[in-house]
């Protein structure tokens, strides 16, 4: 079959090599979300796949003839300009793997280069590719290179057709070099590489560029469409402080010249973009799909299939049990989508009903009991923000002219008859007093909040840490404007723990107040915001400075996968004005722009665990202890998790690390690493560049600690708030995401109608069945694992990943340590003394097991916010 091609080849004394690459995934995720229904995406998909087939074997054709060209760029021997010298043009040869199935993936291909001895050791290679279409190159191995060996090339990026280039594509082996230490001969090279990275700042941004570049988040309103939409611009002012992200050039709009034009597809540097035989391409379709076309069909089916609102908890159960029979014009258009398959009955019902979430599981009303209310502020969805409490009443730091004064109205009345005998004084020297307290972030908005069809409190909720090691709430406050003015301060009223008729009613309320807030909090600050947000200059900067071949790109490149594509995903369908999170959740129209005010306090160095424990005071420092931190609430499953996942994070850091970097004046000497820095610094985060924690990146440990630091937001913190949104907020009744009424007062029909229907009051007050569908169908896409995700410990690249072998075996080191972490977790959840691991709804705190399966599993640390 081949021998019309090899025939053309004069082997002679060549190099032989293999390059392996993967053409245009057929089930692209931008021809498939460019649908305007949930049939025609489907139909879409369909005419994709059949049109890949039929070209198969054109493609392949196309490779066998001459569409591929690589030339190898000398590391040792340099031409008259000093550079490396290039050799002949080769183009590939036979497939010499079996061709793949479908969007299975990889196929090999043989090649040889002519490459005299005086050539030296190749470093690098340029690619041209003639063809229209584009392909993902995995790799080049170059195998019994003189006085070398095997030479790996990884590659992982798209080439287009060398007509959309500027400069040819030039891809480098895995030898890893500081910039002092490169080559002589690929030092341009590396230069210019980084200089095509980083653009020119101007124009447009199109599919195939590579361009990494910074911009203001001014692309989530649509003014243009409605003055309702116009969003402010967050970044580049003190007002609305906020991390950049990626720069996409497009027009401004017509209304306002500050904001951008949105459109269906957003600009991403190429290798950022899904589409290299990833699952999650199809979790993102999904997500997609469900936003713009699943989700209106089933808010639009609730006034022919009965109720819009729930009765009962038992109709919010039906959710998951009976499930809720839909037309069937509805049921024909949603029921080819993968995701939806899996929710519709096959029992001849034809009904929609989803997954139980875990917290319901074992006991329906767990989540009703104290214990569970504030086990979960350790061990929940939102685990990192109780405090431990040092002054009372607890104090505000608004200003109290805007906004009079905040000082709680919490008493020691209140809560000393909860203490056992203890005084407010003696807990709080002792350490047992704790609050979560979301009253300072959300005040200045309320009066805003409050004017929609929302009604909000600020909230304090105190709590005492029992003798059995367990959290007691012991006092909630709920705060709210004054009609006269903000500056007159708020109207409160506290509440205290009552299990009998309307009080009971009232505290189970007054639980719930809390817990909406909490579940803003959680998604647009402690999700959004900390995680997602805040990596995404990192990103861009260590692309645009710091080489393909420099060790910290090579540490941190994992933990990048996927960030910046879901990211744009949200500016486009959930954070965006009037997207998922603002019809979902209390905060609505002001979310992003309420994460910005919270943003004026992020200080990166906070970031790492042991320091957010300590700057929180639920942990003290301890010289004695393995992460020189000791726990307050000694059973903290979040932190005592996370500490053992910390400390993993940290030594394989510093391993590294020491193994590149010999002195702290090779920090210093980094010309590629302080340029990073400083961008980072001064352009990535520069609304806070001027504030004076950030490190100077001067020293080892300085670097060892921001690298650790990010990598455990990027892994374990992402996890930790993340995977477990549907375990615990895919029953509604747990983690409301609204509240749409005040609290009964005394004397009105709705504090009667608690001592007849406290459900249905409940209900009426928390998230309507509308958002409630909403949030299920898009949670449950977020909480779940693709199947080729790639977990921390793990490369999708195995060994080849840098030549050098100390580091690869101590990135095996931190593998094995994490599998003997998650036998200690799991002893720990089997520990019925640790009452926190569990709780009442036989729950364990399983998100910071390293592992998973795919699917909705509620464990499991990928390497990357890749969902």
């Amino acid at each position: 079959m081949f021998s019309g091609v090899t025939g053309l080849i004069n082997r002679g004394q060549k190099l032989k090599g293999t390059v392996v690459l993967m053409r245009k995934n057929v089930l692209d995720i931008n021809e498939l979300t460019s649908a305007q229904s949930a049939s025609g995406i489907i139909g879409g998909a369909i005419g994709v796949i059949g049109g890949a087939i039929g070209t198969t074997v054109d493609t392949l054709t196309a490779f066998l003839g001459r569409s591929v060209a690589l030339k190898l760029i000398s590391a040792t021997s340099a031409d008259a300009s000093g550079k490396g010298k290039v050799g002949k043009q080769t183009f590939l040869e036979g497939v010499i793997t079996s061709l793949p199935t479908l969007g299975a993936g990889q196929s090999a291909f043989d090649i040889h280069f002519e490459w005299d001895t005086d050539m030296g050791v190749p470093g690098a290679f340029y690619i041209e590719n003639f063809m229209q279409v584009e392909f993902y190159l995995v790799s080049l191995t170059l195998e019994d290179v003189p006085n070398q060996g095997t030479i790996h090339f990884p590659c992982n990026s798209w080439v287009y057709n060398s007509k959309l280039y500027k400069s040819d594509r030039i891809f480098f082996s895995n030898k890893t070099y500081l910039p002092g230490d490169m080559p002589a001969p690929l030092k341009k090279y590396r230069e210019e590489e980084l200089v095509v990275l980083r653009g020119d700042g101007t124009g447009e941004r199109k599919e195939h560029e590579r361009i990494y570049d910074y911009d203001v988040y001014n692309d989530l309103g649509n003014p243009d469409s409605n003055a309702r939409l116009a969003r402010p611009v967050l970044g580049g002012n003190t007002t609305f402080p906020y991390p950049r992200r990626g720069r996409t050039g497009r027009k401004p709009t017509k209304t306002d010249p500050k904001s951008e034009s949105r459109s269906d597809n957003v600009y991403l540097p190429r290798d950022e973009a899904f589409g290299h035989l990833k699952s999650s391409d199809f979790l993102v379709y999904i997500l997609k799909s469900a936003s713009q076309n699943v989700i209106p069909q089933l808010q639009s089916a609730l006034p022919l299939v009965g109720k819009t609102e729930f009765d009962s908890f038992e109709d919010v159960r039906d959710l998951y049990e009976g499930g809720i029979k839909l037309p069937t014009n509805i049921l024909s258009d949603l029921s080819p989508i993968p995701l939806f398959k899996e929710l519709f009955r096959t029992d001849g019902e034809q009904a929609l009903k989803f997954p139980v979430p875990k917290i319901i599981q074992v006991d329906k009303s767990a989540w009703m009991t104290d214990e569970e209310f504030a086990r979960e502020m350790i061990a929940g969805l939102n685990p990192h923000v109780i405090k431990v409490l040092k002054e009372f009443p607890p104090q505000s730091k608004l200003d109290k002219q805007l906004y009079g004064d905040n000082t709680s109205t919490i008493t020691k009345q209140h809560v000393e008859s909860s203490l056992g005998g203890v005084t407010v004084e003696q807990a709080i020297s002792n350490n047992k007093l704790f609050i979560l307290d979301h009253h300072d972030p959300l005040f200045p908005y309320l009066s805003k909040i409050n004017k929609t069809t929302t009604k909000a409190y600020a909230t304090r909720t105190v709590l005492f840490l029992q003798n059995d090691g367990t959290l007691k709430p012991v006092a909630i406050e709920l705060s709210k404007p004054n009609p006269q003015g903000d500056n007159y301060g708020p109207i409160s009223t506290v509440y205290t723990p009552t299990k009998q008729g309307v009080d009971g009613s009232i505290w189970q309320l007054a639980k719930a107040y809390v817990v909406v807030n909490d579940s803003c909090f959680h998604q647009l600050v402690s999700h959004w915001l900390n995680t997602h947000a805040v990596v995404e200059p990192f990103i861009i900067a260590t692309n645009r400075h710091l080489s393909v071949v420099h060790p910290i790109h090579k540490l941190l490149l994992p933990h990048y996968r996927d960030t910046m594509n879901i990211n744009a995903l949200a500016r486009n369908v959930l954070v965006n004005a009037e997207g998922i999170i603002e019809s979902t959740f209390l905060w609505g129209g002001y979310s992003l722009e309420m994460s910005a005010v919270v943003y004026k306090d992020w200080v990166l160095t906070e970031q790492a665990l042991p320091n957010d424990l300590l700057k929180r005071g639920v942990a003290v420092e301890d010289s004695s202890s393995p992460h020189g931190v000791r726990l307050l609430i000694e059973d903290y499953p979040y932190a005592a998790d996370g500490l053992e996942i910390w400390g993993a994070i940290k030594s394989w850091v510093e391993e590294y690390v020491a193994f590149y970097y010999k002195s702290d004046a090779a920090i210093v000497q980094d010309s590629e690493l302080q340029a990073f820095w400083k961008e980072l610094v001064e352009v990535g985060h520069g609304d806070k560049k001027n504030e004076s924690w950030w490190p100077k990146m001067q020293t080892r440990t300085e670097l060892v600690q921001t690298c650790s630091t990010l990598i455990w937001i990027a892994s374990a913190l992402h996890a930790a708030v993340n995977f477990g949104q549907y375990p615990y907020g895919g029953y509604i009744l747990n983690r409301p995401t609204l509240s749409r009424q005040f609290m009964p007062e005394k004397g009105s029909k709705e504090y009667d109608d608690l001592a007849k229907n406290p459900e249905k009051v409940f209900l009426n007050i928390i998230t309507g069945k509308k958002e409630t569908l909403t949030d299920l169908t898009i949670i449950e896409v977020l909480s779940r694992h693709a199947s080729d995700e790639q977990y921390l410990g793990q490369r999708g690249d195995g060994d080849n990943w840098t030549a050098d072998t100390a580091p690869i075996e101590a990135f095996k080191r931190f593998g094995k340590k994490l599998v003997e972490i998650e036998q200690k977790l799991i002893q720990r959840n089997n520990d019925e003394r640790l009452r926190n691991r569990y709780g009442p709804a036989q729950m364990p705190y399983t998100l910071l097991y390293p592992s998973s399966e795919e699917g909705l599993t509620f464990r499991g640390i990928p390497n990357s916010i890749s969902i």
